[in-house]
């Protein structure tokens, strides 16, 4: 079963594919969307040697010829100087305009090579082929790519659609368990974000997820697909409630950046956000602290439970600062009434800075 979801912006349109046994399809389904007849095949040396021949025979099957080039896995490898790499393989290669990127592996991946075929000739085609949780429910679909800088997460990138999307649900049960609890945190974040329908199905199935059903898995990426999908839809750059899948993530990138990129997991930091933003959204917008204790409580029961670390308040507030969602200096955050309703809110200077007090104590005390 492979179910079709529909993205349709100013930068192009696409479907993103969400089934079992899509590996397979990667040939058929480039072959109506990728022009030309060589694919530089983008993976890293853990998701490379568990599919990077599934997709390669896929591919070649369609008439491909077929660059593979591989990077160490993690968070090291979304850098400038990994892109210049790739950028300078692929022009040994003689890549032209009319060739491709497959981006085959998670968010780092599907990040760094959609933004490899952002610059490279002004802008080759990508197809994504995400193989995390966290990608398939979230970071492949949109166009975001990034690399990180020094001075902070993503603060390199441009955006470049994808000519498809297509997530194999069955990749997933080969994740370790922590890429697997990271991946969960955009899965609560976009049924918050999405409204009381999802929100409760996640709460039903939790039991099911967690052990990771298939069937329960399926419909998890799916519904974070059709969610993102039309969010995508209706606000290609970001400037209107494409905003709000910000959600948990202005802390969290501090979290990230802080701690030093790829020490804590993206996920696990932006269930820190979430908390974090529960926490601020009854401060600032008198939310009601029963949906702040759901969202705990849910990301709790996904095994997402609160860090136990020892923070700096002032390099937290300075990584914020730096943040590219960050107006004269000023973090902004999402903040949530009730779900399905959001604001994005520039918090005062005082208020944020008691609240991170706050929050590193609880973290002190905890650790």
């Amino acid at each position: 079963m492979i179910d079709a979801t529909r993205v349709e912006t100013p930068g192009g349109a696409y479907d993103v594919f969400v089934g079992t046994n899509v590996l397979d399809e990667i040939g058929r389904i480039a072959a109506r969307v990728l022009p030309g007849s060589r694919i530089a095949l983008i993976t890293d040396d853990t998701v490379g040697v568990l599919y990077a021949d599934v997709a390669t025979d896929s591919l070649r099957r369609a008439g491909y010829s077929v660059i593979p080039m591989s990077v160490p896995a993690g968070e090291s490898s979304k850098s400038w100087s990994v892109a210049g790499q790739l950028v300078e393989r692929m022009a040994a290669a003689g890549l032209e305009r009319s060739d491709a990127v497959v981006a085959l592996g998670g968010g780092v991946i599907g990040d760094l090579a959609g933004f490899c075929a952002g610059v490279y000739m002004r802008g080759i085609a990508v197809l994504q082929v995400p193989t995390t949780l966290l990608a398939q429910a979230d970071s492949s679909i949109g166009g975001k790519t990034a690399v990180d800088l020094d001075a902070g997460k993503n603060l390199a990138g441009v955006f470049m659609q994808p000519s498809a999307v297509l997530s194999d649900t069955g990749t997933l049960t080969s994740l370790p368990e922590h890429e697997w609890r990271s991946g969960l945190a955009e899965v609560v974040k976009s049924a918050v974000l999405e409204g009381e329908e999802f929100l409760g199905w996640l709460e039903k199935n939790t039991a099911d997820l967690m052990s990771r059903d298939s069937g329960a898995v399926y419909e998890a990426v799916r519904r974070c697909a059709c969610f993102k999908g039309r969010v995508v839809s209706s606000d290609e750059r970001e400037a209107g409630e494409r905003e709000s899948l910000n959600y948990g993530h202005t802390l969290g990138h501090a979290i990230e950046k802080v701690a030093g990129f790829g020490v804590i997991p993206h996920g696990l930091a932006v269930g820190e956000g979430i908390r974090f933003a529960a926490h601020l959204s009854e401060r600032v917008l008198g939310s009601a602290p029963a949906f702040s204790q759901r969202q705990e409580a849910l990301l709790d029961a996904m095994g997402l439970s609160a860090l136990q670390r020892r923070f700096d308040a002032n390099e937290i507030r300075s990584a914020m600062s730096n943040d590219k969602k960050s107006r004269g200096g000023n973090p902004r955050f999402v903040l949530m009434q009730e779900p399905g309703v959001f604001q994005v809110v520039e918090v005062d200077g005082m208020t944020l800075a008691e609240e991170i007090d706050r929050w590193v104590l609880e973290g002190d005390e905890g650790s």
